[in-house]
């Protein structure tokens, strides 16, 4: 397996020095930029897996060039701030940052979270057990770009977690998931005390079919259990 490229956006040094001395010693290549103009350079000449971000960044600030990072398929992205607070916080995971964690950090639970991450990214592709394709309900659900079009041909990129969720769902039409189970399947990590991350994107989710309304409630909340996906696959 080819080494992982980690690119650390962040405008303080020593933070950005710890990172990059962390990673190396994981075994990891690693790659620095303190702004938005130095990420895109590095993606421009490199390959990379994994952006490990800072949201007060000067220039653009992370949540802008966050949107950014999410035109670029297979990259996984893990907000790391100093700045604690709810709405932050939903903001990234709206966004489609794939985790989120605040300084100070324990380096062994970045570690981890990274890794797992990475394993997530690397098997992206390896979605083989649905079609590159998927119709339901007059949408399609499209692997190759990563994408959901609607029965009017709108089209929305959507980030990993979101893509990864509809694609669980659609797996198991009828079923009711688990708030566990999604939470494994978008981020390959378990579910946290007050982790919100599975209901940030399940309405984000029902945002896009919001878009062209029907009658049709297609994922449903189950209380107390989870969601289940109510539509019909073709």
């Amino acid at each position: 397996m080819q080494t992982p490229n980690i690119l650390i956006v962040e405008d303080e040094v020593v933070t950005r020095t710890t990172l990059k001395s962390l990673f190396e010693a994981e075994g990891y290549n690693v790659f620095e930029a303190e702004n938005g103009e130095e990420m895109h350079g590095f993606f421009e000449n490199n390959a990379i897996d994994v952006v490990i971000m800072d949201i007060n960044l000067p220039g653009k600030n992370g949540l802008i060039l966050a949107r950014e990072v999410r035109d670029r398929k297979n990259v996984g992205l893990i907000f790391l701030t100093g700045r604690d607070n709810d709405v932050d916080r939903i903001l990234g995971l709206e966004i489609g940052a794939d985790d989120y964690l605040t300084k100070p950090f324990n380096p062994r639970e970045l570690t981890i979270r990274t890794r797992n991450l990475l394993s997530r990214t690397s098997n992206a592709a390896e979605d083989d057990d649905l079609p590159s394709k998927v119709k339901f309900n007059g949408w399609t659900l499209d692997g190759d770009s990563r994408s959901l079009i609607s029965p009017k041909g709108n089209e929305f990129r959507l980030p990993r977690s979101e893509f990864r969720a509809l694609h669980l769902f659609l797996s198991n039409p009828g079923k009711i998931l688990t708030r566990e189970q999604l939470i494994m399947e978008m981020t390959g990590r378990e579910l946290r005390p007050n982790d919100r991350t599975v209901d940030v994107t399940i309405r984000r989710i029902r945002k896009h079919f919001e878009s062209e309304p029907n009658d049709e409630e297609l994922i449903v909340t189950i209380h107390g259990e989870g969601y289940r996906f109510c539509g019909e696959v073709d």
